[in-house]
């Protein structure tokens, strides 16, 4: 992991200010859900942020990417960040018994600490997430 991947233009400048760049993003967040779920006939569900890892629902992706993982006080088991919700969705989508030809997305947002950094990868992940049946 490096963040001399990193590249930012020289002289760059922003042509929003940092309000007006929230604001932005979150039209484009708005019209790309709606776009999303409508033309692939899809229902937002909210997913987990962390499970336990003996469920099987966090997938490691390439094989050596670390969880983030720590015990709750109040029930005194550990429980890890997703990583991915590949496994996750599909439970869903039986779990909330989906037709055929429809499906869910999701707002997925976890924690990678393994990530290579680079001008579009993060140890914070925020992105959309679906499955179809």
């Amino acid at each position: 992991m490096s963040i001399e991947k990193l590249i930012i233009p020289e002289h760059y400048t922003s042509k929003l200010s940092l309000l007006e760049t929230q604001i932005a993003i979150k039209k484009i967040k708005d019209f790309f859900e709606s776009e999303l779920a409508k033309n692939l006939s899809l229902i937002r569900v909210s997913a987990p942020l962390m499970v336990r890892p003996e469920s099987g629902l966090n997938d490691d992706l390439n094989g050596f990417e670390r969880a983030v993982r720590f015990d709750m006080l109040e029930t005194k088991y550990d429980v890890e960040i997703v990583q991915s919700l590949a496994k996750w969705k599909r439970m869903a989508l039986g779990s909330y018994r989906f037709d055929t030809y429809t499906g869910l997305y999701t707002d997925m947002n976890a924690i990678r600490r393994d990530e290579d950094l680079d001008n579009i990868h993060s140890i914070y992940v925020d992105q959309w997430d679906w499955e179809k049946i």
